[in-house]
Formats: C-alpha cells, sequence, structure tokens
C-alpha cells in the first residue's frame, strides 16, 4: 500500500485514531510518520527503555497538564523518577525509599500486586506448601466456627490433622 500522505513511499505505519466514538485510518510511511509527530521513531519503538518508560508514567503525554508527584530526585543521587524510566535502574539504594510511592503503583500494575510471594523451591518445597495449606484450612475453620458450621468445622478439623501428619512425616519425623 502506498502512503495516503506522500502517495510516493510504501506505507509501514497504519495509524487508527478513534475519536469520540469516530473511527479513523491513515497508511503512511515512515517518514511521513515521523513527520506528523503522531510518536516518535528517534529510537527503537520496541526498546526496554521505551516499554519500562510506558509502564512507569503510562499517562504522562507531553501535551497534557498533570500533578507532579511529592519527591522529583533522590536526595542521595539526584537521579529523578524520569531518568529511571529512560535508563530502566536506580542510582543508588535510597532511590527506592524516596520513589516508593510511584514504585508501589508501578508494582501493582506490572505485577498485580505489591507483596513479592516468591517462588516455592521444589526440593523443599512441599514442607512450605504443606504449612501454607495447613494455616488457610486454620483460617477457614476459624470462619466456620464463627458461623456455627460445625460440621464443616470437624472435616476442616480432620483436614488439618492429617495435613499436620504428612508436615511431620516430611520433616523426618516418625508416624
Amino acid at each position: 500500500m502506498i502512503c495516503q500522505n506522500c502517495n510516493e513511499r510504501q506505507a509501514s505505519v497504519h495509524l487508527t485514531k478513534i475519536i469520540n466514538g469516530e473511527k479513523t485510518e491513515i497508511y503512511l510511511c515512515e517518514q511521513c510518520a515521523k513527520e506528523k509527530g503522531e510518536f516518535g521513531f528517534a529510537t527503537d519503538p520496541f526498546s526496554i527503555h521505551n516499554l519500562l518508560a510506558g509502564i512507569l508514567s503510562p499517562d504522562v503525554h507531553p501535551s497534557r497538564n498533570f500533578v507532579k508527584q511529592e519527591v522529583e530526585q533522590c536526595k542521595n543521587c539526584n537521579m529523578s523518577f524520569d531518568e529511571f524510566g529512560k535508563i530502566g535502574r536506580f542510582g543508588c539504594s535510597d532511590c527506592y525509599d524516596e520513589f516508593d510511592p510511584r514504585l508501589a503503583v508501578m508494582m501493582r500494575r506490572i505485577h498485580g500486586s505489591d507483596q513479592h510471594t516468591g517462588k516455592v523451591p521444589e526440593r523443599q518445597g512441599q514442607t512450605i506448601l504443606i504449612k501454607k495449606r495447613i494455616n488457610e484450612l486454620r483460617t477457614e475453620l476459624q470462619r466456620a466456627i464463627a458461623k456455627e458450621e460445625f460440621e464443616k468445622a470437624a472435616k476442616l478439623r480432620d483436614q488439618i490433622y492429617d495435613m499436620e501428619k504428612k508436615e511431620s512425616i516430611e520433616d523426618g519425623g516418625v508416624e
């Protein structure tokens, strides 16, 4: 397809805009896309730095007004949060404390949580998983007792007992 702007070069960019529910599609060559200024081709648009910058501040656009965060620079190394977005790493360990509010939001957006749960090691993993399951069953048992669901509570108690026996065997104990 030929560029719809210059009608000379091969179109390599497909631009779709939806404004007030009205869809407009334009096919442009790379040069015309640069000239229109719709998006930057100064560097590779799929670079890790651009990806990270988009994750860190997806709603920031130069033409929009936005409220700046309280912490503009790290007090120790003078690195700004924008610099972190460009290079992808902090300048010092104090940056984590300085930019904590922004990091919490970013982690929830990327990982779905701002709490690291980690992975369970394969060798010792069974014991850890059993302990975690016992804790879940105890919580469920307390809820059943509070709701006066005593039959369910008795079943949960028995499950906990069986799991604790299994845990002691995994730990090398005697049955």
